[in-house]
This record gives C-alpha cells, structure tokens and sequence, in this order.
C-alpha cells in the first residue's frame, strides 16, 4: 500500500471529505446526518420513483417477455430474485411478485426417460454401467438442467446434473429474440449499449450450454480450494462429464434457506465468506463466478461453506481487473478527479459530457459504496435493490450527468457479481465493514477479521 493511501482517512459520506474535522467524524455522521451518499434513506426516493406508471409499466413488461422465452428466462429470473420487492408500490407488489415468482421457478417438466436418454447418448453406455446406483427423483432443478443424486463403482456420492433436452436450442433462439428484452433494458439501463449486452449475454450463455468446460472449471477450483479452513469446491468427475452430462462429488449441506434462520453471528460468518469467494477471487485471481445465487450456497457439517454451479465462470484479463481497483481506490480515497479522468481514459464517459468529478463519485458509491465505505453496516434486501437500481439509473438526479456513460462489455459481468452478491448478502442480513475486509485486495493489507486470518495462514502455508 503506498504511502498516501495509509494517510488517506477513508470518508463514510460526500459531506465529510476535504476537511480534517469532517475525516475525523465521518462515521458518526453516516449514520446520523443522512448524508446524500449514505445508503439509508434511499428507500423512499426510489419507492415514488418506482411507482411511476412507465416504471410499472417498464417492470411487467420485462417479465412478460422472459415469462415468453423458453431457456433463459429462468436464468434472467433468478437475476431478478434478489431485488427487494418492497420497492414496488404496495398496489402492484402482489401482481408483480407472483410473476416473477413463476418466472424464477419455472423449470421445465422433462420425465425421467427422457433425461436417462440424454446421460446415455452422452456416456455411451447405460445408466446401470456408469453407476452403481442412481436416484431418478431430482434433488434440484438448475436453470438448464436437472440434478439427480447417484453412487460410483468406488463408492463415491455424487451429483449428477444433466441437461434438459433441447434447452440449448431454446437458449440460442432466446437470445436471437431479445429485441423486446432490450426495448425494457435501453429505457431503464442507459449506461449498457444493446450491442454489448447481447454478446455479453451470448457468449455466457453459451459457455454455460458445455458443462464439459464447466466440469474442467471446477476442477481447477476444487485444486485451488483443496484443505481450505472455510471453503469447500466438489470437485469434476471429468470422465463422466461431457457437453450435456456434469458429474461431480456430492456435497452435503443445509440449503441457504436454513442458514438464514441462523443466529447473526454465523449469519455474518458465512456472509463473510460468501463475499470473500465471489468478490475476492476476481481481484486475487482475475476471475470470477459470475452467479452468485442463493441456491449455489451450501453450510457444511464441518461448518465449511459449499459452493456450487460455475457454468457462468468468467476470466478477465488482469488490465480490466487492475481498471477497476484503481476506480475502487480513487473512490475510497475521495479522488473525483482521478476518477473521472480514468473513466474518460477507458471511454466509459465522454469527454465533453459534462460529467463532474463530483457526479463520478456519486455514480461510483451508488453502485459499490458497501465496498467502499468504512464502517461497519448491515445489508438488507433493499439496499441491495436500491444500490443496483441508483447505480442503473443514472437519470436520477445526482447522476443526470452520467445517463449516457457506456460501460465497456468487460465489465458487465463483474458488476452484475457485485450486485448479485451484495443481493444475496441481504438475504442474510448479514452484518460487517466489508471495506476493511475488501483492503486486502484494494490495497494488500493484512487481514483484520478472524477468518481473515485463518484463510491467510492457510494461503501462506500451502
């Protein structure tokens, strides 16, 4: 960490930067003084801007077109579950909730033999020679795909998940028919070309259709995580993995359901290690799952947290990653002009738009200041919605400045992890300065937390 940045006070508001008073009290006047760039409060500016008509209207209509596609929709509705419903005016919360409900949960109806004729064609054998025993009853329904529980000839559980006939087809179609889709997306998310966001959403989705580079993704991850203290990856079963076909260890745990019925205290833990395994890796790593999902989240009997499903896995050169840490540092340190003059370098602001250092810093807290701010916070299910929905819509008025920046198609999938993860944080109201947590990437500070610590032990011992 350079020298500056171990005198720079980190600031907690806009009110408290530049002056050594405002640094030395900036946390107790987050939390009191309803600063403009604290996330309290936000609620109430968003619920009446929601609940203008060309937003409802923006909003049925976004899930009338998923509820019309066949292979995506489940995927995109899960993108759309962790938002917090209560942002929608009560009038329509019930209307809107139980389609999206539908959208999120609407798993094709495929019987077994037809499944069973799928793991056949692509194993080149039966059932019964592949396994020594297999369950026909699914234990879960993934967004293409079935899961069913089975046994090796060594005695090895594991889970198979096996691709619906067909959804290959349907999700290429999709993604010819995102028109409609993009209609919604333009209106409400200016700062994302349709361009990017179809290849984006083309590329991904079609790395997810192979689950043979799926399974090879897991077994580096599973390498990478082996004896880790708090950790846990199954690894591919690579010989019975093929583009149709995923076979990997059984992992035994509760469902996320259960964990957030737990006291705080182990709330806070696995939500700590939820944040470490999908935003840590891509600043340790320069990679990423780009799923953060409720239902990928297992707590292990050892107390371990089990993650699963990496068909949405996304690599990114160690430039982009660097691109966005040095706008993460620029904003904590309060540095708009840095800031802003890094966005118009990589052209995600034009430089004759008119957009003020000031506008950056509030556009860059709207959409990651629980990264940024130094203090300690609970997320909840709506400030997850309103830090996505600020950072999406820069026609609010502190950003009318940034409605036409265009973020390059790098960077899509590692906002929309944050977002998805800060979502599945506030399922837990799960409770920490993830900032200081966060140093360890933005700055390569040691750890200040016990996990922490024990995870850096384990890093310096293997």
């Amino acid at each position: 960490m350079s020298g500056r940045s171990r005198e720079h006070h980190l600031p907690t508001s806009r009110l408290a930067r530049g002056t050594t008073l405002g640094r030395a009290v900036a946390g107790q006047a987050a939390r009191t003084a309803g600063t403009r760039m604290s996330m309290v409060g936000r609620s109430e500016e968003l619920r009446a801007r929601i609940a203008e008509n060309a937003s409802i209207q923006a909003a049925d209509q976004l899930v009338n077109v998923l509820g019309g596609m066949k292979g995506a929709a489940m995927k995109l509705g899960q993108m759309l579950s962790v938002l917090d419903l209560a942002l929608v005016p009560d009038e329509h919360r019930e209307r809107f909730q139980a389609k999206l409900a539908a959208l999120r949960d609407q798993a094709p109806q495929v019987p077994f033999a037809s499944m069973r004729q799928v793991i056949e064609e692509d194993l080149g054998r039966t059932i019964e020679d592949a396994f020594t025993s297999f369950d026909s009853t699914p234990i879960a329904a993934a967004s293409i795909g079935q899961v069913y529980r089975a046994r090796l000839a060594d005695g090895r559980e594991v889970a198979v998940k096996v691709q619906y006939p067909g959804v290959d087809k349907a999700i290429r179609a999709d993604m010819k028919n995102l028109a409609l889709f993009l209609k919604f997306w333009r209106s409400t998310v200016p700062s994302i070309t349709a361009t990017d966001l179809i290849e984006e959403l083309r590329i991904n989705f079609e790395r997810e259709l192979d689950y043979a580079e799926e399974a090879r993704t897991q077994h580096l991850l599973a390498r990478r995580f082996a004896g880790h203290p708090f950790i846990a990856v199954p690894d591919a079963i690579a010989e019975l993995s093929t583009p149709r076909v995923l076979v990997t260890e059984y992992i035994r745990g509760q469902s996320f359901s259960h964990i957030a019925t737990l006291p705080a205290e182990e709330r806070n833990r696995v939500g700590e290690i939820i944040y470490r395994f999908y935003i840590g890796s891509l600043f340790r790593h320069d990679e990423f799952c780009g799923d953060p999902h409720p239902g990928n989240v297992l707590l292990c009997e050892d107390g371990r947290v089990g993650f699963v499903d990496f068909g949405l896995y996304k690599r990114m050169l160690h430039e982009h990653v660097q691109f966005e840490l040095e706008c993460f540092r620029a904003a904590a340190e309060g540095r708009g002009e840095d800031l802003l003059a890094a966005m118009i370098d990589r052209g995600i602001v034009e430089p004759d738009a008119g957009v003020t250092a000031d506008e950056c810093l509030d556009y860059t807290y709207a959409a990651a200041e629980w990264n940024l701010v130094d203090d300690t916070f609970t997320v909840t299910p709506s400030l997850a919605s309103e830090g996505m929905l600020l950072a999406v819509d820069p026609r609010g008025t502190q950003f009318v400045g940034m409605k036409s920046q265009t973020l390059p198609p790098e960077h899509l999938f590692s906002r929309r992890a944050d977002f998805m993860t800060f979502g599945v944080l506030g399922q837990l109201n799960a409770t920490a300065n993830w900032h200081r947590i966060a140093r360890e990437w933005m700055y390569g500070e040691p750890p200040v937390t016990k996990l922490g610590r024990i995870e850096q032990d384990w890093r310096d011992r293997s």
